[in-house]
């Protein structure tokens, strides 16, 4: 019974040892297992974040070189729009040009066709003139009946003024036709760098002892600004210094008018600005004088429309000036107050 016993206890001693070393063994082989699955994972992981890495460093590869052919692709379209603006301004600059031979020639033929019989009307209103002086001292100094003399001599009289209204109006046409004639040969320059501050300084002085010869009470004080960073700009001296003599006679002229009606407290002064703004330079040409009306604002760049009196202007001035500035690819911009002042704006583009 005893041995029975002990078989039994051994048998259960056997079971539980086997059933221990089953276990232990599954255990094992689990963490065996496990261990090999979180190295898998591990290398795994290793082998994503590698790849992830490349990835990451294709990516940027990628992006400097798409960067790289952007920033080229950048640099050719704004060269190819450069080249593309510089065609246009060429082809702009042509026409222009065309058109303005154009129509100097056609101002000239019909100034020439014009020309020769004014020329006729201003010599024999002349010789006429002093035919009708003779005939006065003749009757003056012959002993005619007083009722014959005072018959004539009113009659005499009326024929010298309407000579004298014929001679001055055809003087006035033939300058105009001398004018038309004298824009038609015009000749535009070349292009060149030029400072425009020293442009403006120049021809400032010009315009200004050119005025006074005429007028020689006019008094005129200057306030000038000058952009010391505008350097220089490509354009033709001789269109621009134009323009600027125009614009500066525009101011002196209606200076000149008001200080005639007499202002209190009035001094004529004459403001002279140049700023560089990105990649445009600015003139700004501003009076103090009568001003512009606004319900002429939009003519005043129409060939021939002058506000001066008759003899004074042809009205070609500004009108050429406004041509000349838009064959620079510029813009010619007014600004006025009637009464208190007048402003232009010559606005070009460096290049």
């Amino acid at each position: 019974m005893v041995l029975l016993d002990i078989s039994i206890q051994s048998r259960v001693v056997i079971g539980i040892s086997a059933m221990l070393l089953l276990f232990v063994s599954f255990l094992i082989v689990f963490v065996s297992n496990q261990r090999k699955k979180i190295q898998y994972h591990k290398e795994l992981q290793a082998m994503n974040e590698e790849r992830e890495q490349l990835l990451k460093e294709q990516n940027q590869l990628l992006e400097q070189r798409v960067m790289g052919r952007t920033a080229e692709l950048s640099e050719q379209k704004e060269v190819l729009q450069k080249a593309l603006q510089d065609l246009k301004a060429s082809q702009s600059q042509l026409i222009q040009k065309e058109k303005m031979a154009s129509l100097g020639e056609l101002t000239a033929g019909v100034a020439h066709e014009i020309q020769n019989p004014l020329n006729f009307v201003i010599n024999f209103g002349e010789i006429n003139t002093e035919l009708v002086s003779e005939i006065k001292e003749r009757i003056d100094n012959e002993t005619l009946p007083k009722e014959f003399t005072e018959d004539i001599n009113p009659l005499i009289n009326a024929f010298s003024d309407n000579l004298r209204k014929i001679l001055h109006h055809s003087k006035r046409a033939d300058g105009i036709v001398k004018n038309m004639l004298q824009h038609s040969r015009r000749q535009t320059g070349a292009m060149e760098l030029t400072d425009l501050n020293e442009l403006a300084e120049e021809y400032v002085k010009l315009a200004y002892h050119g005025f006074r010869i005429k007028h020689k009470t006019f008094q005129c004080s200057f306030q000038t600004s000058y952009d010391e960073e505008m350097g220089r700009i490509d354009l033709v001296p001789e269109d621009i210094g134009h323009t600027l003599v125009n614009l500066f006679n525009n101011a002196f002229f209606s200076m000149n008018e008001k200080v005639k009606l007499g202002a209190s407290n009035y001094e004529p002064v004459l403001k002279i600005n140049t700023e560089r703004k990105e990649n445009k330079a600015m003139i700004t040409v501003r009076d103090n004088g009568l001003g512009i009306p606004g319900k002429i604002m939009d003519k005043i760049f129409q060939p021939f429309f002058t506000t001066k009196p008759t003899g004074e202007a042809t009205g070609l001035g500004l009108s050429l000036s406004y041509d000349m500035i838009k064959a620079h690819q510029g813009e010619l911009k007014v600004d006025s107050m009637e009464g208190e002042f007048a402003a232009f704006t010559i606005e070009l583009n460096y290049k």
